[in-house]
């Protein structure tokens, strides 16, 4: 990919979500719900504070994120579809291990 971001964006390649519910129904491309979540592949170099510095962004690359359902743009390069989003954005970074849907701890 030959993608930097600028100031407080970053490169994002949308994880797809599932395409069976719980109960073994395959959902059709028109059922689905648009992703929310992805893994950041680039980011800028922050935003610039009042003394024109900048500021480092919470995100970096690798990272799996939630975004807003239709924040950022969508942008295609060759054959592979990216989304570019700002900062803001992104509502949460994934961390640690991730529990099945409808599991009890």
């Amino acid at each position: 990919m030959n993608l930097k971001p600028l100031g407080d964006r970053l490169i994002v390649e949308v994880l797809e979500e599932e395409e069976t519910t719980s109960s073994g129904i395959v959902l059709p491309d028109t059922a689905k719900e648009k992703p929310q979540r992805g893994r950041v592949l680039a980011v800028g170099p922050g935003p610039r504070d009042d003394d024109g510095k900048f500021v480092a962004m919470d995100v970096e690359e690798g990272d799996e994120v939630v975004f807003s359902k239709y924040g950022g743009t969508e942008i295609k390069v060759g054959v592979d579809e990216y989304l570019i989003l700002r900062e803001s954005d992104v509502l949460a970074k994934v961390v640690g291990t991730r529990e099945p849907a409808g599991a009890t701890a």
